[in-house]
């Protein structure tokens, strides 16, 4: 059996796009920033997918909801990864930026390179973590050009292209 150890840092070396994926409960909106998320299939039905924690805290809140919001990151949106993997930061992850609910009710980030508003259709337990796969319901592209915020070796870098 490989030890978890060298596993983690085997998976350190694969770089991953930054996401911060949203939900939202009573009116109170959670978050958590995420490199596990995939696309699953534009047909029949667009969806993706976003492994969470189970330790996480709004692991439960996305599963009691059903619904999720995956904010793809600019590197422009460095310091908002940075908050949202804080957890002293937790109670002002929200704070000056901007929102938008879009079909679901989950918070949306003005600003990201791009926002799939997802609602729940597969929840698959896996050890730690939970994978959701999510129906894309809404989806805005708020940028022309792409700036993408990764995350490689526990460092955060960029990697650009034109205007799209």
């Amino acid at each position: 059996m490989i030890d978890s150890a060298l596993f983690k840092t085997g998976m350190r070396r694969l770089a991953a796009g930054v996401s911060i994926i949203t939900t939202i409960e009573d009116e109170v909106p959670h978050g958590l920033v995420a490199t596990s998320v995939s696309s699953v299939c534009a047909e029949p039905e667009p969806s993706l997918l976003v492994c969470v924690n189970q330790n996480a805290t709004c692991h439960d809140v996305i599963k009691r909801t059903g619904i999720f919001c995956t904010n793809l990151l600019g590197f422009d949106n460095i310091e908002m990864a940075r908050k949202f993997s804080s957890s002293e930061a937790r109670s002002k992850r929200f704070e000056d930026c901007h929102w938008q609910a879009l079909v679901t009710g989950a918070p949306a980030l003005q600003g990201a390179l791009a926002s799939f508003d997802c609602e729940i259709t597969h929840v698959i337990p896996v050890h730690s973590h939970t994978i959701f796969i999510g129906a894309v319901r809404d989806l805005r592209l708020w940028q022309g050009g792409v700036n993408a915020l990764l995350y490689v070796d526990g460092q955060y870098g960029a990697l650009s292209s034109g205007a799209a």
